[in-house]
């Protein structure tokens, strides 16, 4: 049953429709369906996030070729999608939708974020903040529009249907997404031994922020994957579990702006550090207490959108904040920190789902109930004790995540604070 409903969640997370292909006999046929079939949307989405360290060194070394990029990562898009509408073999399907997709993504994904690197400067986490909530305004969307396409017209022709959409939509804008700086500023030469752009290495701030990055990266996709199965344990229809899900995004969609435009307002360490604390409370106290009933839920599902979700707009662009020994306005620099940290955030994607799912079929020890109970006089009203405690130890694990990073990023804060202060010491003292 659990198995069941999490290929539901994935249906609504990855909008691949693994679940439309298990209700037809052509691929539930084959050899090791249930095993390859799920693995569409995390592949995708894994190789999306982990792939900025491969991509980056090639796109920054050979900048004569970006405009090039970007239309192979447009054509693969493309290309992958409607090349799977014409197989029902499982294996192409993964390589096809899952692989050869998620490579022209990143690309696109890649090369957009360092041009806008280069077109802002003042109001980076602004700009950022903007792109971001554009993923969110697909999780609005997609889940809405493509299962039913998919219970029309099946797998097949849906394929064929989003592949001309995206070459429609897509396609034409490339022509407008270029960078600002002329190629030869933009290139990255050989610099010597020690400096410029091999100073980020010893850099402890930035290595402080992938490690609360990482954190960040266990906690906030759980929440994400099994909403649509804790709103279907509370006895709620399917489509009011859409909505808990549309719901999260619109706070995602609201929470990645402000965060980005917070971002070039205020210390990003700070920034973060709230919301990572922040958002530990709300798994705790809106999920883990008051998520027993269709209010609690949907109000945890703004929230955590709001908070979570902003995460990625406080840390993203701002970076010079979090590192203090190269150039703020490198774009080249920027976008290959930014892979390392999209590298660390998808190790996060690719592990917390099969944590989770192990967590659901651990028992709830007594001793974890009795303490809950003695909290709370009316026990049975707690989002921990739905469907008899199931997500009692994924709620706990989340916001354990989220206070793990929030202490990471106090730390960070803490020696940034320390670093500011010694830099004016030291030129008061040069001064004097």
């Amino acid at each position: 049953m659990v198995r069941k409903k999490t290929l539901y969640m994935d249906r609504n997370r990855h909008i691949w429709g693994e679940s439309a292909y298990l209700k037809d006999t052509k691929y539930t046929a084959q050899p090791n369906s249930s095993t390859l079939l799920p693995l569409i949307g995390p592949v995708a989405s894994g190789i999306i996030y982990c792939s900025g360290p491969f991509i980056t060194p090639v796109i920054t070394k050979y900048p004569l070729y970006r405009p090039a990029f970007l239309y192979i990562g447009a054509i693969l898009c493309w290309a992958s999608l409607f090349a799977a509408s014409y197989t029902t073999q499982i294996v192409q399907l993964v390589a096809l939708q899952g692989v050869l997709y998620a490579i022209g993504g990143s690309l696109l994904y890649i090369l957009c974020f360092l041009y806008l690197s280069e077109w802002f400067n003042n109001k980076r986490g602004f700009a950022n903040g903007v792109i971001f909530a554009g993923t969110a305004v697909g999780g609005i969307l997609l889940p809405l529009i493509l299962p039913p396409l998919f219970s029309v017209y099946g797998p097949p022709k849906t394929l064929r249907i989003l592949s001309i959409a995206i070459a429609i939509l897509i396609i034409p804008l490339l022509p407008f997404i270029k960078g600002r700086l002329p190629v030869s500023r933009t290139a990255m030469g050989p610099t010597p031994r020690g400096q410029g752009h091999s100073e980020w290495k010893k850099s402890t701030s930035f290595w402080v922020l992938v490690v609360a990055n990482t954190l960040q990266g266990f906690g906030y996709f759980v929440p994400i994957v099994w909403l649509s199965t804790f709103a279907s344990d509370l006895n709620l229809s399917s489509t009011t579990s859409s909505v808990t899900l549309s719901l999260l995004n619109c706070g995602s969609f609201f929470g990645r702006i402000t965060t980005g435009y917070l971002s070039d307002k205020m210390n990003p360490w700070l920034l973060g550090f709230s919301t990572l604390a922040c958002t530990s409370a709300a798994t705790f106290i809106l999920w883990g207490v008051l998520s027993y009933n269709l209010a609690g839920l949907l109000l945890f599902g703004v929230v955590y959108g709001i908070l979570a979700g902003g995460w990625t707009s406080s840390i993203s662009f701002p970076l010079h904040s979090h590192v203090d020994c190269f150039l703020a306005n490198d774009p080249n620099l920027s976008t290959t920190l930014f892979g390392i940290l999209l590298f660390s955030r998808g190790m996060g994607n690719i592990f917390s789902t099969p944590i989770s799912s192990a967590l659901t079929t651990l028992t709830t020890s007594n001793t974890t109930s009795r303490t809950t109970q003695n909290l709370f006089l009316d026990s049975q009203h707690l989002g921990f004790y739905v469907a008899g405690g199931k997500f009692e130890k994924i709620i706990i694990y989340v916001g354990t995540c989220f206070a793990g990073a929030a202490l990471i990023a106090l730390v960070g804060w803490g020696t940034d604070v320390r670093r500011r202060r010694s830099g004016v010491l030291g030129r008061q003292v040069a001064q004097a």
